[in-house]
Formats: structure tokens, sequence, C-alpha cells
């Protein structure tokens, strides 16, 4: 990935699509070449990917609940708690994803404080989508 920005809390990197075969995953297709603007920040609990075409039409967000942001030196680490949202690009379709992973890998009953932030992230994300408020405010990253 390519750094873009990163204020001191909000980084902002971009990389393309890096799986070797397309994903369908039923209301997008993730392809080879896609573009990913991915927004981590060191005090969220969340993290914002923003997806184009390689031709450039935006395909919407997918986003994470996640452990902050670590940045030490050329590496970001962030890491993910198995709970996510899609939200389609006109913010019509603002979707929970992964509830049933999230539970498998025993998020809640091993990390207790950590899946209530995670239930917590993802709430205030459905928020921010339907109000269209940032991140969501732009059709494009």
């Amino acid at each position: 990935a390519v750094v873009l920005s990163d204020d001191g809390n909000h980084v902002v990197v971009q990389a393309e699509f890096a799986e070797t075969a397309p994903h369908d995953l039923g209301f997008v297709i993730l392809e080879l070449g896609d573009i990913w603007t991915e927004h981590y920040w060191r005090d969220r609990w969340y993290s914002v990917k923003a997806i184009s075409s390689a031709s450039g039409v935006f395909k919407g967000w997918y986003c994470d609940a996640a452990r902050p942001a670590e940045v030490d030196g050329d590496v970001l680490v962030s890491v993910d708690l198995e709970l996510d949202l899609w939200v389609s690009p006109d913010r019509a379709v603002i979707a929970r994803l992964d509830e049933d992973e999230f539970h498998a890998f025993g998020v809640p009953a091993q990390y207790p404080f950590a899946a209530a932030a995670a239930m917590h992230a993802i709430d205030e994300l459905e928020r921010l989508a339907a109000a269209g408020e940032a991140p969501f405010d732009l059709r494009k990253p």
C-alpha cells in the first residue's frame, strides 16, 4: 500500500485488491485491480475501505471493527475483530456482516472489552453511513 496521508491519528493508504481471484460477496464483486482507499485511526475501533473498480467506478465501503491502528515505521497494524459492515455507494444498503464469525472466533467470550468496542464501532458506522457523515460523505475517497 502507498501512504496517502497521516495526520498523526488518521492514516490513509491505497492499494490494489491483492487476492488471486475475484470474490463475489453477493452484494459486490471484489475484482483484481480494484483500488482500495483504506482509512485507519489510532483512536477508533474501526477501519473504512472505500472500494473502486480499476476503471474508477465506486463500488462502496467495506468496514471492519478493529482495534485502533498502530503504526511502527513503515508497518501499519490493524487487528480485525471479525465484525464487518458493507455500505453501498448510495448508502441505500447498510448491512452488518460476519456476526457468526465474530461469535465463532470467540471474540465476545475471550475479549469482552474488545467485543463491546467492536459492537459500538459497528453501531457508530451504521449511524454515520445512514446520516451520510464522514467518512461516508463522499461518493469517492
